[in-house]
C-alpha cells in the first residue's frame, strides 16, 4: 500500500499502544499490550521501563501488520505518555537502575512535607506548590536511596527522564548515542522547569539537589527530535505531550476557554487559558498546554486521582461485576444512589482538595443498599469529582478577571462509552458534554504534533476540520436535586479527610 500516515506510540499507566492515524485524523490501526503494577509497598506504584520498552517493540510492527504497512508508510512518529512517572538509568549500558515510580506514588511525602515553608518558591517558579504527584521529588529519591544513583548524576553517567525521555532515547539509538530530550508539557510536570522561561530552573534543581547534567534538553512538542534507529529505521520522532496535553490538542481545545476531560485511570480536565499563565489559588495546577513554534499555550488542570481505577477496583476487588462495562447496567436497576456514596480517595485527594492523608470512604450506608446502589455511587463519584473541578476552574476565570466560564466539555476515554455516567456528568455540571467521533484523543494528538512537525498537516486549522461529534447529553437534572446531591457529596468527601496520621 502507498498510504501515508502518522504513528503514535501511548503509553499509558497500565498499557502500551500503537495507533496509526490517516490524514483525516481516522484510526486506521490499534496494537496494544499491558504492563505489570508493582506495589512493593503501601503507596509505592512502580513500573518497569524495561518491560514498557519491550513492549513499544512489539505494538509497533504488530500495528503495521494489522493495516497491512510497513515502516515506509511511516512519515512521522509522536508519543504520548503517562506524566511524572519518573526512570533513571545508565548512560553507557541502558540499564535503569530502578523500577520507574509511577505517578500515583506517594513515597515523597517526607520530602514534600520538607518543602511546604518554601512552597511560595516553588508556585512562583514552577506554577504550583509540592506534591507528591510530580517527578521531581521522585527524582531526589530515587538519587538518595538507589546505590549509585547520586554518583552517577553527578559524573554524568546516570540520566533522568520521564517516560517520553526514556522512549525517544531507546527509539534513536539508545546508548548507541540516542537523543535525550524532553517536551515542553512533560517538564512542566516535573517541579522543576520555570513556567515563564521553559527552561530548568538552577533554584529548583539546587533546592531538590539535583544534578542539571542528568536532565535532558528541554525542546517543544512538535519537532523532530531524531531519527529512529530501532522499532521504526529510519522514521523520525517529531512529536511528544504529556498524554492530557495530547489530549487536549487531539480535541483540538484550540482557543482560549475550550475544554477537555480525558476519563481514564483517572480524569484530568484541561481548560485553555492562551498565552495567560493561569492562577492556583483554587488547587488546580498551571501548566503548559503545547508549545508549537515560538510562543506556548498555557492550560490549567485539574488533576482526579481515580475514576476508571475506581470501576476496576469494583470489578476485581470487590467482584461485584465481570466486565468494566457491567456497571452501567447494574446501575441502571435502582432509579438513585440510596443515599450511599462514595469518595475514592485511595491515594489522597487531587485537585481540587490535595490532601495527601485522606482515604476513601462509602458513606450512606443501611441494609437498603444493593450492589446497584453501589454501582451507581462509584459512577456518580466521578462526575461529582468532575464537577469540584469544574466549580474550581470557574472560580478562577471570577478571580482572574478575565475569561469565561465553562459552558460546555469535550470528553474522550474509555469510560465515555458509559451513557449512564456521561448524562450524570452533564447534569451535575449543567452544561452540554460533547464526545467527538473517535475517543482516542490521546493518540490522536500526538500523531497530529508529528504531523505538524513535518509537514503532513499545514496547520492546526485543519485539525480542527477533523473534529466531528458522535454523541452529546444536554443537562436535565431538577436544580433543587442537583443542589442537595452537591452538599451531600460535600459531606462525604469532609469524612474522607485525616485518615492517615503522621508516625
Amino acid at each position: 500500500m502507498s498510504e501515508r500516515v502518522v504513528a503514535a506510540i501511548d503509553q499509558g499507566t497500565t498499557s502500551t499502544r500503537c495507533l496509526l492515524f490517516t490524514r483525516s485524523g481516522r484510526m486506521l490501526a490499534v496494537a496494544q499490550r499491558e504492563h505489570k503494577q508493582l506495589y512493593p509497598r503501601p503507596g509505592w506504584v512502580e513500573h518497569d521501563a524495561e518491560e514498557i520498552w519491550r513492549n513499544v517493540a512489539r505494538v509497533v510492527p504488530a500495528a503495521l501488520r494489522r493495516a497491512g504497512l510497513g515502516p515506509e508508510n511511516i512519515v512521522a512518529l509522536g508519543i504520548a505518555n503517562q506524566r511524572e512517572t519518573t526512570v533513571v538509568w545508565n548512560r553507557h549500558t541502558g540499564v535503569p537502575l530502578a523500577h520507574a515510580i509511577t505517578w500515583q506514588d506517594t513515597r515523597t511525602d517526607e520530602i514534600v512535607n520538607g518543602l511546604a515553608a518554601t512552597g511560595d518558591m516553588w508556585a512562583g517558579t514552577s506554577g504550583f506548590g509540592p506534591a507528591t504527584y510530580f517527578a521531581g521529588p521522585r527524582l531526589q529519591w530515587l538519587l538518595d536511596h538507589v546505590p549509585g544513583a547520586r554518583e552517577g548524576a553527578e559524573s554524568g553517567d546516570v540520566l533522568f527522564g520521564t517516560i517520553e525521555t526514556w522512549l525517544i532515547w531507546r527509539l534513536t539509538g539508545g546508548a548507541r548515542g540516542g537523543v535525550h530530550v524532553t517536551d515542553v508539557t512533560n517538564a512542566s510536570r516535573t517541579m522543576l522547569m520555570d513556567l515563564r522561561t521553559l527552561e530548568w530552573s538552577p533554584r529548583l534543581l539546587a533546592a531538590l539537589r539535583v544534578p542539571e547534567r542528568m536532565l535532558p534538553e528541554i525542546r517543544s512538542n512538535a519537532e523532530v527530535y531524531g531519527v529512529c534507529t530501532d522499532v521504526l529505521p529510519g522514521v523520525p520522532v517529531a512529536g511528544a505531550l504529556g498524554d492530557q496535553q495530547a489530549a487536549l490538542v487531539g480535541q483540538t481545545c484550540f482557543a482560549p476557554g475550550e475544554v477537555k476531560c480525558t476519563y481514564g485511570t483517572g480524569a484530568f480536565l484541561l481548560k485553555n487559558t492562551g498565552s495567560r499563565i493561569p492562577g492556583s489559588a483554587q488547587g488546580l495546577i498551571p501548566t503548559v498546554g503545547y508549545l508549537f513554534g515560538e510562543k506556548p499555550v498555557y492550560a490549567l488542570e485539574g488533576s482526579i486521582a481515580v475514576t476508571g481505577s475506581l470501576v476496576q477496583w469494583f470489578r476485581d476487588s470487590l467482584g461485584m461485576i465481570g466486565t468494566a462495562p457491567q456497571i452501567e447496567t447494574l446501575a441502571m436497576t435502582v432509579p438513585d444512589n440510596g443515599g450511599c456514596y462514595v469518595v475514592p480517595a485511595f491515594s489522597g485527594l487531587y485537585a481540587p482538595h490535595w490532601h495527601a492523608e485522606a482515604r476513601g470512604v462509602i458513606v450512606g450506608l443501611t441494609s437498603f443498599i444493593t450492589r446497584g446502589h453501589l454501582a451507581r455511587a462509584v459512577l456518580e463519584a466521578t462526575a461529582w469529582q468532575t464537577r469540584e473541578v469544574v466549580d474550581a476552574m470557574n472560580a478562577e476565570t471570577v478571580n482572574a478577571g478575565s475569561g469565561r466560564s465553562v459552558i460546555g466539555l469535550k470528553v474522550d476515554g474509555g469510560m465515555t462509552a458509559d451513557h449512564l455516567l456521561m448524562q450524570y456528568v452533564a447534569d451535575v455540571l449543567d452544561v452540554p458534554v460533547e464526545r467527538p467521533l473517535g475517543s482516542e484523543a490521546v493518540s490522536l494528538g500526538a500523531a497530529y504534533a508529528a504531523g505538524l512537525a513535518v509537514g503532513h498537516w499545514s496547520d492546526m486549522e485543519v485539525l480542527r476540520a477533523n473534529w466531528h461529534r458522535a454523541a452529546a447529553w444536554e443537562p436535565s437534572m431538577d436544580p433543587a436535586l442537583r443542589d442537595r446531591e452537591r452538599a451531600n457529596w460535600a459531606r462525604a468527601v469532609d469524612r474522607s479527610y485525616g485518615w492517615v496520621q503522621p508516625p
